[in-house]
């Protein structure tokens, strides 16, 4: 099959022949249609994560169809349009068993633990847990655009953040989650607050809902979202993953607010310095989100085919597989505009 692999650590992705992946006895072999290039892809090209062993091909934002099918598999067919979460859980330790497959004690990530989809084919174990099956109303690219960043921001506005209609929701950093935040949100009827340093970003979320926007480099963001808001935001994201855009979206809380941390601390942003006084004085909550279960993609599901949200919107490009290279490594500047998926293999 053709991959798109690196040997080392922030060095260039070439585009070879490499041998087809081995079926496991209760996965799949997806012929991937489409997959997203994401920030997380860029972190594991960098070295900033432990579990991805040389040479290695990325790629976990996947949508294809299933080409062969392992001894043990109940629930799948060959020629099934699947989509398949980046977290997969091995549903017999406790948080599986609790429904929280996306935190697997034993948890396998294709594209980090083991070979991703930046490649024609890709082995994918646990089938029967983790895969769901595509609506034939969404496209391929549709489909891996949702893979993880809307999906974990799916989680993170809904069931980490408990957004209500009515809240005013503060969203720092205006990329591919931010931007999946910001939609999901203005869909439950949130107020959202749009943060990012870049303009053009910022006049891009108006057409996926943010009601205001706020340029961090050019005003004290925290201080302009407790303005606009007569107080704080009752929830705020930080979807960047960086210490600032963290600590901010903490300081930039009313009373009683909700933090949730989506973006990737990693690197020189991994130890981010908490106002600690101010979670105990205001009573505030911080909580992570990683992912999302595959029993919550259906309900995710639901609320793209009524039509409250448009995730296609969110699409910046699509690229062939000889572009991911470049792509990816583009990605520590920040240069993308909403999300770019490959398409041609």
């Amino acid at each position: 099959m053709k991959a798109a692999l690196y040997y080392d650590f922030e060095k260039p992705l070439l585009v070879e022949t490499v041998a087809d992946p081995v079926c496991p006895p209760d996965g799949i072999i997806l012929e991937t249609k489409a997959n997203g290039v994401c920030r997380s892809d860029w972190h594991g090209w960098m070295g900033h994560d432990p579990m991805i062993k040389l040479p290695h091909v990325p790629g976990h934002e996947m949508s294809g169809v299933v080409l062969e099918v392992g001894k043990d598999v109940k629930n799948w067919r060959i020629g099934d349009r699947v989509m398949v979460p980046f977290c997969l859980g091995c549903g017999k330790c406790q948080q599986c068993k609790s429904g929280h497959t996306h935190i697997c004690d034993n948890d396998y990530q294709p594209g980090f633990s083991g070979w991703g989809a930046f490649a024609q084919f890709v082995a994918v174990p646990r089938a029967d847990v983790n895969l769901t099956k595509l609506p034939d109303e969404l496209e391929f690219v549709e489909a891996a655009s949702l893979g993880c960043r809307f999906m974990t921001s799916f989680h993170g506005v809904v069931d980490q953040g408990k957004v209500r209609g009515g809240e005013y929701l503060a969203v720092h950093g205006c990329g591919g989650i931010g931007l999946s935040a910001i939609m999901i949100g203005a869909a439950l009827g949130a107020q959202v607050i749009a943060v990012d340093i870049d303009d053009s970003k910022l006049e891009r979320t108006k057409s996926v809902g943010a009601a205001l926007t706020v340029n961090a480099k050019t005003s004290d963001a925290v201080e302009v979202i407790k303005e606009l808001t007569n107080g704080g935001s009752h929830v705020s994201i930080d979807a960047l993953g960086s210490a600032l855009t963290s600590r901010n979206s903490i300081r930039s809380l009313r009373k009683r607010g909700r933090h949730v941390q989506i973006g990737l601390t990693l690197a020189e942003d991994a130890n981010v310095l908490v106002p600690m006084d101010e979670v105990l004085a205001k009573e505030l909550q911080i909580v992570g989100s990683h992912g999302m279960a595959a029993n919550r993609y259906n309900d995710m599901l639901s609320l793209i085919l009524s039509g409250k949200v448009q995730p296609e919107k969110l699409i910046g490009k699509t690229i062939a597989l000889e572009k991911a290279g470049e792509e990816l490594a583009s990605m520590g500047q920040f240069a993308q505009h909403g999300v770019t998926v490959i398409n041609q293999f």
